[in-house]
C-alpha cells in the first residue's frame, strides 16, 4: 500500500491543473455565469491562517459551482497601494515598490500551494499603471461631473501616519491602523469625492439586499444616519449673516436661549473678528482642535465653550441669544452649530449652568408645572407646550409640523432630511498611491489632466523623506508641469488617493484584467458583473463595501455599468482566534517560543491569556506554511473548514488539525487497501437487488449526497457537510471490517459510496481526492467531474425505530420493518426482554400504539 504523502500529491495536481487551464475561464451565454470573489488581500509578505480560512471558504463554493455546471469566475489580485507598504520599506531599508512586488510573487506561490482555483490569467496589481491609469480616468470624470473636488476643511490628521484620514478611518477618536494613536484634526485642502450625492440611493438600497447580513446592513443604515428634521434660521445681529441649524426638535424652538458654533466652523474667525472676545475664541479653537472627536462628544468629557460677542435672533422669539463655540459640536454633523435648549437637553442644560445662560421651560409634564428655578436635570420626557405663543397647550409631539410650518411661512425655516454620512475625503500626503490626476495653474485653477495624457505615474527612482514623507513634494520632475489649457507653467497634484479608491472598483476590472481602451471592456463586465458571492470579514462592513456600493451608481451614471449593486450576495467570516502566552519579562510569546508552560527564552512560567483574534501584536499566530510543510494543504483546509461555520470565530485548536490529518490518513487506507477491488468494478447504479446491509450502504450514500449538496448550497455549512462525509466513511469502514469475503455486488455498493465519498470531498480537499480518484484507474480529473444527485428512491427507509414505554417512561427500543401491522408491533414489543422485566406479573390494563412511533404498556 501506498503511503499518505502530501506534498507530492498536491504539487502533482497543482502542476496539472495549470497544466491544462482548468480555472481558466471565459464568457459563455450558453451556461449561467458565477463570480465568486474574496477580498483581494494586501501584499504583506505571507499569508496568515484568515487568508487560509477566507480563501478556502471561496474555493469550496467555487469548486462547487464548477462541478454543478455553472461558468465560474475565480479571479486573485493584490490591493498592492499603501502606507503598510512604506512603513514595511522603511523598516527593511527598502524602496515601497521592490517590498510590494517581492512580497506578490511569494504570495502568489503560497496562494498556488493552497490549491485554490484562481484563474490566474486575470491576476491585477493595483499598484501597476495599467491598473491605476483608468482609476484616474474615473476621477477626471468625476470632476468635470462635479462629483470631485478640493476645499480647504478641518480633516482627520494622524502622526504616525503622516496623512489625512476618512471619517470613516477614525475609531473611536484614534487611527484605524494605530488603535493607540488619537486623531487631531488639521486645516488644509483636500480632496473629496461627494458620496452624499447618493446618500438617499445607498440607504434605500439597504431594504434591496437580501444576500447580505443584516448586522453589515444595520451598521451601514447607522453610518450613512438618517435623520428627519428641519432647518431652522438664525439671523446674526448687526449682520448680513444668517446661521442655519439642524434640529430634531423643533418643538422646543422657543426655550432655544443660545446657540453654539462648532469650533471649525468657518463663521467662528469671520463673526469674532475685530471683536474683543477674537483672542479668546482663537486660543479656544486651537486648544479644542488638538482634541479628537471621540474625546470631545465623549459623555465624561466636562463641556466647555467661549463666548463669541456675537447674538442672533431665535427664529420664534424675536428675541436676541448668545453666540458660543462649544467644545462638543462638531463641524460633520448636522450644520456644524446648533441650537441650544438647556431646559431640555441635558447636555445643554450642564453648559447653562456653567455658564450662567437663561432656562426657559417650553414642555412641562401633562399632569404638572415645571419651574427652572427647581430644576436639577433636564426634562427630556414628552409633555405639554408652555411659554410656546401659539402653541402653548399642545402636545410636544403634535406641535412639531405645525411648528415648522410656521416658521417656513416666515422663511425661517423648513423641513429637511440630514444624513450622518459626509463627503469621501480620499487625499493622501503619502507617496505610495495613485496620483490624483489634476494640474494646478495660476490662471486657469484646477485643471484634470488630459485623459489622452494618463496614467500620470509614480515614480519608482524616488526615496521616501525622513518620517515617512512623500518625496512628491520635493521633486521637481513630478510637481513641474505645463497647464494642459493655457500651456503657461502649472504645478502637478502631489497627493495621492486613498487606497480605498481601488478597491472601489477592482471586482470591475477582473472581468476583463487586459483591456486597454477603456476601465473595463462593457460587454464582458455586463456579463459578469455583479459578484454573485463575495466573501470577507466584517471589518470592512463600512468603509470598503460602502465605497463600492458608491462607486458602482457612479459608474453606472456615466455609462459603464448596468448595475446599481455590486455584490448580490455578501458572507462575512469569523475572525480565527488563539489563546495568548505572555511571560513577565519577555512580554507576548509566540507558540514556539513556549515549552511545557514555561518561557524558553528564560525559564520563567508563561501566563495563559483568553483566546483573540490571531494577530503579530499578540503573537498569538499559527504559520499556514509550517502546517502545509508539516500536514499538507488540505489539512490545513479541512481543519479551516470544519472547525467552526465560516461566519462564526474559529478556535484554533492543534488536536482539530491533528483529526483532520487522521481523517484524511484513513479516506487515504481505505482506496488503497481495497484499490484491487474498487478498480475492476462498477459502481452500483441502483437497480438490481440487493441485500438489507447493502440497502443501508446505498441508502447512506444518497443521503450524504443530499445532506452535503444542501449544507454547501444553502448555507454554507462545510462543517456538517464534511460530518456527513465522516458518517458516511464509517458506514463504509464498518461494513468492511466485519465482512472478510465480499462478493462483487458488495464491491459496486462501496465502490458507489467510495467515489460519492471523494466526489462529495473533492471541493474541500481536492489534492487527495484527485490522486485517489485517479488509483481508481478514472482519467478524467475531478476538477471536470458533475456533482452527484440523490436518487429519492433510494432515501427511503424500510424500518423504522419505534420507542416502548411503561407506563409513560421509555424502557427500550426497537427497529422493525415499516410495513408491520399494528397487533405484530404489539406482540414484538411484549416479547422485548426488557419490558418483560418492567412488567413481570402486573396486569396489562392497556397497550397503546403509535404506528412507527411508540409502544406504550399501561399496568
Amino acid at each position: 500500500m501506498r503511503k499518505y504523502r502530501p506534498q507530492e500529491v498536491e504539487i502533482k495536481w497543482q502542476s496539472l491543473w495549470e497544466k491544462e487551464g482548468y480555472f481558466r475561464v471565459s464568457e459563455d451565454s450558453g451556461k449561467e455565469k458565477y463570480y465568486l470573489l474574496e477580498m483581494y488581500p494586501y501584499p504583506s509578505g505571507k499569508i496568515h491562517m484568515g487568508h487560509a480560512r477566507n480563501y478556502a471558504i471561496g474555493d469550496v463554493v467555487a469548486r462547487y459551482k464548477r462541478m454543478r455546471g455553472f461558468n465560474v469566475l475565480h479571479p486573485m489580485g493584490w490591493d498592492a497601494f499603501g502606507m503598510p507598504a512604506e512603513n514595511a520599506a522603511i523598516e527593511n531599508n527598502t524602496h515601497p515598490a521592490k517590498w510590494t512586488y517581492d512580497n506578490i510573487d511569494y504570495m502568489r506561490s503560497q496562494l498556488k500551494r493552497m490549491g485554490f482555483s484562481y484563474d490566474w490569467d486575470r491576476e491585477i496589481a493595483t499598484c501597476r499603471p495599467e491598473y491605476y491609469k483608468w482609476e484616474q480616468l474615473i476621477f477626471v470624470r468625476m470632476f468635470k461631473e462635479g462629483l470631485a473636488y478640493k476645499k480647504k476643511t478641518y480633516v482627520n490628521w494622524c502622526d504616525q501616519c503622516q496623512t489625512v484620514l476618512a471619517n470613516e478611518q477614525v475609531v473611536d477618536g484614534c487611527c484605524w491602523r494605530h488603535p493607540d494613536q488619537e486623531v487631531v484634526l488639521k486645516e488644509m485642502d483636500s480632496w473629496f469625492l461627494k458620496i452624499t450625492d447618493y446618500v438617499r440611493e445607498l440607504l434605500e438600497y439597504c431594504e434591496k439586499l437580501p444576500g447580505w447580513p443584516e448586522r453589515v446592513l444595520t451598521m451601514q443604515r447607522n453610518w450613512i444616519g438618517e435623520s428627519h428634521g428641519a432647518i431652522l434660521r438664525f439671523p446674526v445681529v448687526d449682520s448680513g449673516h444668517v446661521i442655519e441649524v439642524f434640529t430634531t426638535r423643533q418643538d422646543t424652538v422657543y426655550g432655544a436661549t443660545f446657540l453654539c458654533f462648532a469650533p471649525e466652523h468657518p463663521l467662528v474667525r469671520e463673526l469674532t473678528k475685530g471683536y474683543p472676545q477674537q483672542r479668546e475664541v482663537d486660543e479656544f479653537v486651537e486648544k479644542t482642535l488638538k482634541v479628537d472627536t471621540f474625546m470631545r462628544t465623549a459623555d465624561w468629557t466636562v463641556k466647555e465653550g467661549v463666548f463669541t460677542g456675537r447674538y442672533c435672533l431665535n427664529p420664534a422669539t424675536g428675541e436676541e441669544i448668545p453666540i458660543y463655540v462649544a467644545n462638543f459640536v462638531l463641524y460633520e454633523y448636522g450644520t456644524g452649530a446648533i441650537m441650544a435648549v438647556p431646559t431640555h437637553d441635558q447636555r445643554d442644560f450642564e453648559f447653562a449652568k456653567k455658564y450662567d445662560l437663561l432656562l426657559r421651560v417650553v414642555i412641562k409634564p401633562p399632569d404638572s408645572d415645571l419651574s427652572e428655578q427647581q430644576m436639577t436635570e433636564a426634562y427630556t420626557d414628552d409633555g405639554i407646550l408652555v411659554n410656546s405663543g401659539p402653541f402653548n397647550g399642545m402636545p410636544n409631539r403634535e406641535a412639531m409640523d405645525a411648528i415648522i410650518d410656521y416658521l417656513e411661512k416666515k422663511e425661517m425655516g423648513h423641513k429637511t432630511i440630514n444624513y450622518r454620512l459626509k463627503d469621501w475625503g480620499i487625499s493622501r500626503q503619502r507617496y505610495w498611491g495613485a496620483p490624483i490626476p489634476i494640474v494646478h495653474c495660476p490662471e486657469c485653477g484646477e485643471v484634470p489632466v488630459p485623459e489622452d495624457q494618463l496614467p500620470v505615474v509614480l515614480p519608482l527612482d524616488l526615496d521616501l523623506k525622513e518620517g515617512g514623507k512623500s518625496p512628491l513634494p520635493f521633486e521637481p520632475s513630478f510637481y513641474e508641469t505645463e497647464c494642459p489649457l493655457c500651456g503657461r507653467p502649472a504645478k502637478r497634484e502631489t497627493d495621492t488617493m486613498d487606497t480605498f479608491v481601488e478597491s472601489s472598483w477592482y471586482f470591475d476590472r477582473f472581468a476583463s484584467p487586459r483591456y486597454d481602451k477603456a476601465p473595463f471592456d462593457k460587454k464582458k463586465v455586463g456579463y459578469w458583473m455583479p459578484v454573485d458571492q463575495y466573501i470577507g470579514g466584517i471589518e470592512h462592513a463600512i468603509l470598503h463595501l460602502l465605497y463600492s456600493r458608491f462607486y458602482t451608481k457612479v459608474l453606472r451614471d456615466m455609462g459603464y455599468l448596468g448595475i446599481a449593486e455590486p455584490f448580490t450576495n455578501l458572507l462575512t467570516q469569523g475572525m480565527v482566534c488563539k489563546e495568548t502566552f505572555r511571560c513577565r519579562e519577555h512580554g507576548y510569546l509566540y507558540p514556539e517560543e513556549v515549552k511545557d508552560g514555561r518561557c524558553t527564552l528564560c525559564g520563567r512560567e508563561i501566563g495563559i491569556g483568553s483566546s483573540t483574534k490571531m494577530s503579530k501584536s499578540t503573537k498569538n499566530v499559527v504559520d499556514p506554511q509550517e502546517l502545509i510543510e508539516r500536514y499538507g494543504a488540505d489539512t490545513v483546509r479541512m481543519f479551516c473548514l470544519f472547525a467552526s461555520p465560516p461566519e462564526r470565530d474559529l478556535e484554533w485548536n492543534d488536536e482539530g488539525v491533528e483529526g483532520a490529518w487522521r481523517f484524511l490518513n484513513r479516506v487515504w487506507r481505505l482506496v488503497e487497501d481495497n484499490r484491487e477491488h474498487l478498480s475492476r468494478i462498477r459502481p452500483y447504479d441502483g437497480v438490481q437487488e440487493i441485500s438489507s446491509d447493502l440497502r443501508d450502504i446505498h441508502r447512506k450514500t444518497h443521503q450524504s449526497i443530499k445532506k452535503v449538496s444542501e449544507d454547501i448550497e444553502d448555507r454554507f455549512h462545510f462543517n456538517t457537510a464534511i460530518s456527513a462525509v465522516m458518517e458516511l466513511f464509517n458506514t463504509v469502514n464498518q461494513f468492511l471490517n466485519t465482512h472478510d469475503e465480499l462478493p462483487d455486488e458488495a464491491w459496486s455498493v462501496v465502490k458507489e459510496a467510495t467515489e460519492t465519498m471523494l466526489i462529495l470531498l473533492h471541493p474541500i480537499v481536492p489534492h487527495i481526492t484527485e490522486e485517489l480518484w485517479s488509483a481508481l484507474s478514472h482519467e478524467n480529473s475531478l476538477a471536470t467531474m458533475q456533482w452527484p444527485t440523490y436518487r429519492e428512491g433510494a432515501l427511503a427507509k424500510e424500518s423504522c425505530l419505534v420507542v416502548i414505554q411503561v407506563n409513560g417512561k421509555v424502557r427500550s427500543r426497537m427497529e422493525v420493518p415499516l410495513s408491520l401491522a399494528e397487533e405484530e408491533i404489539r406482540q414484538k414489543a411484549l416479547e422485548d426482554e426488557r419490558i418483560q422485566r418492567f412488567v413481570g406479573d402486573k396486569a396489562i390494563k392497556k397497550l397503546i400504539v403509535v404506528q412507527n412511533k411508540l409502544v406504550n404498556v399501561v399496568v
